[in-house]
């Protein structure tokens, strides 16, 4: 059983009382003192279930989001289906839910209920931190220990801003609340670079607050979630801003790095080995966890097959992946496979993406596919159809399982029974893309060639595909961000970010709607503002829709 903080066993307790965010853009509480006495650790744990769970209840609860699934209406879903099912990692094969087609096949419209049910989850996260910092201005929690309070409140600025960053990477120019602005009120519309500058500001004042302090408790953020998230959108200013931030990143990836060094695999404070991190056990392996010489995932989204259940993360990854094969079908896979109980054959690798990788066959000596299925199990790695009846037409990508692992990515001899829900914690930011950023900072901003061959080897080693002999190439570390980090929602952001998403520099099956991929319009590099957002509040849509 995970060692969970308190925090976490409240989260089922926590009332949230959100409305329907059909009303208005920032779906606060209808009435922001609905916790009449609010309980400082409980109004916290609200503000982190907003990752967790679609609202109130079980693993698909009472969705705060109404109209939308609970289980779609996750975070981790929801920037999931935007972030990776419109790139070359994925391709999705069940279109009985409205929207999917279209995310595939890169047909975006303001229309689509998918960009609406993510854009409103993320300012449901918004809102709820707004709530709770406002709970806090108001003196609400005036008997509690003010060490407490404060500490608390950088967390939840903190997720508050995780928010923010998908918002300005898929949205761009969106509103901007904080808790200063009264609760109901929508925002006006800020440009990207303006909201860009207030959080990665408040960031930088929160990771100074903090100062050497990097101590941190199981499930709850701190100084190097702080800090990671702040490389994030230094890594991506060019973009959100138009003036790139190179030099930025890579000294705030240099000082994570540093803090982690003197454990794990070569002492770099990674795992030493892959599959560790998405096992039913990986809990030990995230900041606070119980092996603190190996805690590579810097910030999670906890999950347990008995006491955090949830439709999304690691669940929604191996369900979404896994399928029971008909007698007639020649391929071969089962959730069992992977300590599971569901199959929803919904699924699998584009070609491209597939092709990252070295095969001699279907086998691959890259430890990062070890639980994929290809061609060694009856599937193929082309996709000429989108079909749950051609489920096998694309290697099966997975990489979360419900099994435990050792140390040295064995399974444990011991195992819990095959569950419906999984217990692997779903990574939000790991250390082995604190690495890839720094790498790809150094080489755009030539601080220091040396260090990026250095950190890109670490990640290819532990992978065992060996080092590289000189400074990698921009497209060698793109590459190998797809081979490290695919399913944790990078892939949209990076590819945008070289330029290789929009137009045809690079094109993957489906891309623009054809099987073998065709350029899209430039403009798709941002997704549109849902129209009942534009609808209600009067913004302007962006370029191109």
């Amino acid at each position: 059983m995970k060692n969970f903080s308190k925090i976490f066993i409240a989260m089922g307790l926590a009332v949230l009382g959100l409305s329907s965010c059909t009303d208005d853009l920032n779906v606060t509480p209808t009435d922001p003192n609905v916790i009449q006495e609010p309980d400082l650790d409980r109004s916290l744990a609200g503000c982190y279930q907003s990752l967790c769970s679609p609202g109130t209840g079980g693993a698909d609860g009472s969705p705060v989001l109404q109209g939308y699934d609970g289980g779609m209406s996750t975070f981790q879903r929801a920037v999931f289906c935007l972030n990776e099912l419109t790139t070359d990692e994925y391709v999705w094969l069940s279109f009985t839910d409205a929207g999917y087609y279209s995310l595939v096949t890169n047909d975006f419209s303001a229309n689509n209920p998918i960009f609406y049910g993510t854009y409103s989850r993320l300012y449901i996260v918004v809102s709820i931190c707004n709530n709770f910092l406002r709970d806090v201005n108001e003196g609400k929690f005036a008997g509690a220990d003010a060490a407490k309070v404060s500490e608390y409140s950088r967390q939840v600025r903190i997720i508050r801003a995780l928010a923010y960053y998908y918002l300005v990477d898929m949205f761009g120019n969106v509103g901007y609340s904080d808790e200063t602005l009264t609760a109901g009120v929508a925002p006006g519309q800020s440009t990207r670079a303006e909201i860009y500058n207030k959080v990665v500001g408040e960031l930088e004042s929160i990771s100074a607050e903090y100062g050497d302090n990097t101590e941190v408790v199981y499930g709850y953020v701190g100084k190097d979630a702080c800090d990671a998230l702040l490389a994030k959108f230094y890594l991506n200013a060019g973009v959100f801003t138009g003036t790139p931030a190179w030099d930025k990143c890579w000294d705030k990836c240099e000082e994570i790095i540093a803090r982690h060094r003197g454990g794990g695999f070569e002492q770099t404070g990674l795992a030493k080995h892959y599959l560790n991190l998405f096992g039913a056990n990986n809990d030990q392996y995230v900041s606070g966890g119980s092996n603190k010489a190996e805690n590579e995932i810097i910030w999670a989204i906890p999950q347990d097959a008995t006491y955090i259940t949830s439709y999304a993360g690691s669940t929604f990854m191996i369900a979404a992946g896994c399928a029971n094969p008909a007698a007639s079908d020649t391929w071969t896979m089962t959730p069992a496979d992977y300590n599971s109980t569901e199959a929803w054959k919904c699924m699998v690798a584009r070609k491209q993406f597939s092709e990252k990788f070295t095969w001699n066959g279907g086998d691959s000596g890259d430890e990062r596919v070890k639980l994929w299925r290809t061609s060694n199990h009856g599937f193929t790695i082309d996709n000429p159809e989108l079909s749950q009846a051609t489920f096998n037409y694309g290697y099966a990508n997975m990489k979360f399982s419900n099994w435990t692992y050792e140390d040295d990515g064995t399974k444990s001899e011991t195992q819990l029974d095959a569950t419906k829900f999984s217990s692997a914690d779903y990574p939000i930011i790991r250390l082995a893309d604190v690495y890839l950023m720094a790498a790809e900072s150094a080489v755009r901003s030539g601080r220091d060639s040396d260090k990026a061959l250095e950190y890109v080897n670490y990640i290819r080693k532990r992978a065992n595909i060996g080092s590289l002999e000189s400074t990698p190439t921009l497209n060698q570390i793109i590459d190998e961000r797809a081979r490290e980090l695919y399913g944790e929602n990078c892939r949209r952001t990076d590819l945008v970010r070289f330029g290789h998403y929009a137009g045809g520099s690079y094109n993957w099956n489906w891309k623009g709607g054809v099987a073998k991929g065709q350029a899209i319009a430039s403009h798709m590099d941002l997704f549109p503002i849902p129209q009942t957002i534009i609808s209600l509040q009067n913004y302007n849509q962006n370029a191109g829709y």
